[in-house]
């Protein structure tokens, strides 16, 4: 699926629905006189080591030439400053409630005028690896942030002969322009401390301002291409994904959904000591199409956490650019990183795609098992959910904890348990239609539903160990599944440690207020911004009969 560039004279008109005030104002800053083009990984990769402040490690980049940099390309490293993770309270998203679009325009108007004295630089990517689902996103972004350029064109995939040649193969989505996205992250305004990060969903642009966290860039970009995706006949997923090989010469198809710090990375990556040849999708954005089930990647690098990655370690060998972590001189006198979390919460690095030796951009396969990642102290390690309904409502209510990848607003409980429908907090569009896509992969496609809790059980951690023996069991057909107290829909598979006395006072009370916690959670979408994000009777009808069987 290829998105529109190019209009003949008689579409370019002010009711031609691909236009809007915000995309024509965005996009035509692309054309001034202070813009220079990039048109290169490598170009890129040289402004970046030339940035203020940028840090050339003596680590070397593993075998560059495949990922289009040249022989001797090193890892970089660019820290920011306190602010080393999202920030959730500066996204205003045109159509929901209470977003003022024309006062937010003219403050862009505004941000756009200033850029005037900038040199600023415009690159361009693919979103989607395959030409099932291509599409071609513009970024904007003022001189002394080449990193953050550099950091784009690594995440995603940089413009090649090869991609574009797949891109024109792939099929024209008429009423989709191209993602063009304009970021200031020197900008300030006094109506917006936190910064501005403004979306125009169904017109495919986006402005991210007063904002230097690379994520803001790389989750606002893959905002935009999960709300195209939505559209036009895909399952958005914030998850990894990994089809198992087994030696009968079946596949298994799982996908992990959970925010960070959830285990998916670790799930989706994670070697199960060789008993299985394991082929890799993307351990954080994929799509599903609800046609046949298959499974495209929409991101060729791997945007991961350092925090468990010591210099020992020989996943670092796969490093290409690092956020925010420290460094030191080795005993050789070589730069080197500091990581581990020393310096601050949330370092992260790129990761080239060779980390994964068996990694794919598309799973024929449709997809066998979803399951929902949850941080809540009241769920045993694993239980199997049945029925479409509660299986996609279980994941419109995903429970989980704040993590350092989340900037808060002043006030908010950092230890608060927290939901996170579907994980993806980056949505544009209702949640009813993630909802609906999930319910008809349960419900059309037969796809099996568990929960794993990969974090405590009231006071006692489910160590990663345990997480991967339940997927094991349910990959290889050994699972042992039967009910669980008086639920007619949930079954457990008790494991050693972990089984729940559901004669324990103290437990079922636990357990009674999560679910009730899920309930008000979803009945509160009826009135939450407007009910934007209301769902049907039938999601808090399951909801409510699990409350009352307990």
């Amino acid at each position: 699926m290829a998105t529109r560039y190019g209009f003949r004279w008689d579409e370019i008109k002010a009711d031609n629905p691909l236009f809007s005030a915000a995309r024509t104002t965005i996009e035509t800053a692309f054309y001034g006189n202070n813009v220079v083009k990039i048109n290169s990984l490598k170009e890129s990769y040289k402004l970046a080591c030339q940035a203020p402040g940028t840090v050339i490690t003596d680590l070397m980049v593993e075998r560059p030439e495949e990922i289009g940099l040249e022989e001797g390309s090193r890892v970089i490293l660019f820290n920011d400053g306190a602010v080393t993770g999202r920030t959730a309270a500066a996204r205003r998203i045109a159509g929901e409630p209470g977003v003022d679009v024309k006062k937010i325009v003219s403050e862009i108007r505004d941000a756009v005028y200033a850029s005037r004295y900038k040199k600023m630089y415009h690159t361009a990517a693919y979103i989607g690896l395959h030409e099932d689902f291509m599409i071609k996103a513009h970024l904007l972004i003022p001189e002394r942030h080449e990193v953050l350029m550099y950091n784009w064109l690594l995440n995603f995939q940089y413009i090649t002969g090869d991609y574009t040649k797949m891109y024109s193969h792939s099929k024209r989505l008429e009423n989709e322009g191209d993602i063009y996205f304009f970021a200031d992250p020197d900008w300030s305004h006094p109506d917006y401390p936190l910064g501005l990060a403004f979306f125009d969903p169904l017109h495919n642009c986006a402005c991210v301002l007063g904002m230097r966290y690379f994520g803001e860039l790389k989750k606002g970009t893959l905002t935009l291409a999960w709300g195209i995706a939505n559209r036009n006949g895909f399952a958005s997923c914030h998850g990894g994904q990994k089809r198992y090989n087994l030696p009968d010469g079946k596949k298994f198809v799982v996908g992990v959904f959970g925010l960070s710090g959830s285990g998916k990375s670790t799930i989706t990556h994670a070697k199960h000591d060789g008993k299985y040849d394991v082929t890799v999708l993307h351990d954080d954005a994929f799509i599903i199409s609800t046609a046949d089930g298959s499974s495209v990647a929409l991101e060729p690098s791997y945007f991961d956490k350092t925090q468990d990655y010591p210099m020992v370690s020989e996943d670092n060998k796969y490093l290409l650019s690092v956020q925010n972590v420290g460094a030191t001189v080795d005993d050789h006198g070589r730069v080197v990183l500091v990581t581990e979390d020393l310096r601050n919460g949330n370092g992260r690095a790129i990761k080239s795609k060779l980390w994964s030796p068996n990694r794919v951009d598309k799973i024929d396969e449709p997809i066998n098992a979803i399951f929902w990642l949850m941080k809540d102290p009241a769920l045993p390690p694993i239980l199997k959910v049945k029925g479409p309904v509660l299986s996609s409502v279980m994941g419109a209510a995903l429970a989980t904890k704040r993590t350092t990848a989340e900037r808060l607003a002043p006030g908010v409980d950092p230890d608060a348990l927290v939901f996170e429908s579907y994980a993806n907090p980056f949505r544009t569009y209702p949640l009813v239609n993630d909802y609906e896509k999930f319910k008809q992969l349960f419900a059309e496609r037969n796809v099996d539903c568990y929960v794993l809790n990969t974090g405590f059980l009231m006071e006692k951690k489910i160590p990663k160990e345990v997480t991967l023996s339940c997927i094991e069991a349910v990959v290889e057909g050994t699972a042992d599944f039967h009910p669980w107290g008086n639920f007619s829909d949930l079954e457990i598979m008790e494991m050693e440690g972990f089984v729940p006395d559901m004669n324990d006072v103290e437990y079922k009370s636990t357990l009674l207020a999560r679910l009730n916690d899920r309930l008000k959670f979803v009945v509160s979408r009826d009135t939450e911004k407007g009910g934007y994000d209301k769902l049907p009777k039938e999601a808090k009808q399951a909801l409510k009969k699990l409350v009352t069987e307990i």
